[in-house]
């Protein structure tokens, strides 16, 4: 696995070297046993540590983003290799 992104908020955050079922696992687990905090990457480029809130009715969505990501290309095909 290539990195989870994360939508919170409106916002996008990633996390990276982690498995996508512990990720949502540590999700399901928070929002359960009541408040804690998952700590993720905020931005691109360089890391910059940020702690999103897991509680009851916070909506967060995770999708996990496979090594061989393909992308859509500039033209509308799909490309595996990014070539827009």
């Amino acid at each position: 696995m290539k990195r989870i992104d994360i939508v919170y908020g409106g916002e996008l955050y990633s996390v990276g070297g982690r498995e996508f079922e512990e990720v949502r696992q540590e999700v399901v687990d928070g929002t359960t046993d009541g408040p804690s905090w998952l700590r993720v990457n905020d931005g691109e480029g360089m890391r910059r540590e940020a702690y999103l809130l897991l509680a009851p009715g916070v909506p967060i969505a995770l999708i996990p983003v496979p090594e061989d990501d393909v992308e859509v290309a500039g033209d509308g095909q799909w490309s595996s290799h990014g070539d827009h």
